[in-house]
């Protein structure tokens, strides 16, 4: 392989590093799309050069415990995005959630001043690259300017949606709706050559981006209020969506800016991430690649979980008030016991990868220590940390005793008078779009192929087992 092109395929495989007096190396400013066609030629050679030297190495093996159990750990997915390490988390295009703090572009323009801008994390899980405040500033316009691009008919359908439908099931709804202005789906009946698949999925990709904040927010209004959605278009991406649901506050703006950027992607074997990936697999568009993606994210074992989290620790601070008891770390512990001898889940707590405590769970703590540390449920949930590590090492059943991020972010919203937790798993959904229609495109430019594993049926297992006792 030419040297040049494994140097360049390397420079787009990891994210550009801050200098070391924490400035930005200076490079001219360019749009998203010409930043990633520039970049897809290498790496279709890259990854075709791995496969061709590479392709028949073993890199893990399946037991039938895992089979039966889901997958669990099995390694079978190309995710260019992120990687989620079980002892650090989540790395960003090889970026932790304090690395993205301290150097992508923020609302006050200074990277470190505040929470980082959700345009930055698409930038940066798109194109490998730490972007400029002016090509975050660009892409902004952008997305305001695609925002126009909702069909007409997607907000009177969601009008005239029954109010008890639960939010999750419109969201997705909406998404099928919006798919009448598919770029993908058109340029795809018309011929377009398998190469430029990429192009037109990027169309796609942004436009989807770009109208689910009206989406999501005419739902919120809808369900909970007047039905009435108000932008400001002078704000970034989240200080506009917050603006849509309702809220003027700053500081909720800087929470919604933390709240979509560490919800964007967790590698891509969860199940809303896979799903989009899976069903884009099939040459499905963005629109109905991730609609899918959010009916997978609707279900309890997924993104329903941070409501069952607030729903939790409301409990315990309800039984606690009318036993006359103080929330410390005395009753905190008890409480505990009692929820475990009862065989029964503390929500909040362990993770199918994680072996220390997440560090989603940690910024947004560090979000409560700075915005509302007097904040009764920011309190319970600070003691409740200080404790539940260490009943669950006791208890001796939890392979990872520690929080996950579904620990704090209810009641971060709580504090802020955002107490529908029906809808929190839409603004997950807002969120998680970015992780996994990044990885589409991907998918796209890379030409990667229809996925389509083996299965097998119980007797096959029974009978590969009886004639293989030392497999």
């Amino acid at each position: 392989m030419n040297s040049s092109l494994v140097r360049a395929a390397r420079s787009i495989a990891h994210p550009r590093r801050p200098n070391i007096d924490g400035g930005l190396p200076a490079r001219s400013a360019s749009t998203l799309a010409e930043t990633l066609e520039s970049q897809v030629p290498a790496k279709r050679l890259a990854l075709a050069e791995l496969k061709k030297n590479h392709g028949s190495k073993v890199i893990g093996k399946v037991t039938i415990d895992q089979l039966i159990g889901g997958a669990r750990g099995v390694k079978c997915m190309l995710w260019e995005t992120s990687n989620l390490d079980a002892e650090e988390g989540i790395r960003f295009r090889g970026l932790t959630i304090p690395e993205c703090q301290q150097v992508l572009p923020t609302f006050s323009g200074k990277a470190g001043d505040g929470e980082p801008l959700l345009e930055s994390i698409i930038w940066l899980l798109l194109t490998s690259e730490v972007p400029t405040k002016a090509q975050v500033d660009g892409l902004t316009a952008e997305l305001h300017e695609r925002s126009s691009k909702l069909p007409k008919h997607v907000v009177p359908l969601l009008n005239s949606l029954p109010r008890d439908m639960h939010p999750m099931t419109q969201f997705s709804i909406g998404l099928n709706a919006a798919q009448t202005a598919s770029v993908f789906a058109k340029a795809y009946a018309d011929g377009v050559p398998k190469n430029e698949y990429h192009k037109f999925a990027l169309e796609d990709i942004l436009n989807v981006f770009a109208v689910i904040p009206e989406i999501a927010a005419t739902i919120y209004r809808n369900v909970y209020f007047d039905g009435i959605v108000k932008k400001d278009q002078t704000l970034d991406y989240s200080g506009n969506f917050c603006r849509m649901l309702g809220y003027d506050d700053p500081s909720f703006d800087e929470l919604m800016r933390l709240y979509l950027c560490i919800h964007t992607d967790h590698e891509g074997g969860n199940a809303s991430a896979h799903t989009t990936h899976l069903v884009g697999s099939t040459l499905s568009d963005p629109y109905l690649s991730y609609a899918a993606g959010l009916n997978a994210l609707a279900g309890p074992l997924h993104g329903l979980a941070n409501q069952e989290v607030l729903k939790w620790i409301q409990a315990l601070q309800e039984k606690f008030a009318k036993e006359g008891k103080e929330v410390n770390a005395d009753t905190i512990t008890e409480f505990a016991w009692e929820t475990l001898n009862a065989k029964k889940v503390v929500p909040g707590y362990g993770h199918a990868v994680l072996r220390k405590t997440d560090p989603r769970y940690t910024c947004q703590r560090e979000f409560g220590l700075k915005h509302m540390p007097d904040d009764p449920l920011f309190k319970i949930v600070d003691t409740i940390y200080s404790v539940m590590p260490g009943v669950l090492k006791e208890h001796g059943k939890v392979a990872n005793p520690y929080p996950n991020v579904d620990s704090h972010s209810g009641v971060l919203l709580w504090h802020y008078g955002f107490t529908q937790y029906q809808y929190y798993t839409v603004l997950f959904g807002v969120s998680r779009a970015v992780g996994g229609l990044s990885q589409l495109y991907w998918d796209r430019a890379l030409g990667l192929a229809l996925e389509r594993p083996k299965s097998h049926t119980p007797e096959w297992l029974e009978n590969f087992a009886k004639n293989n006792p030392d497999a």
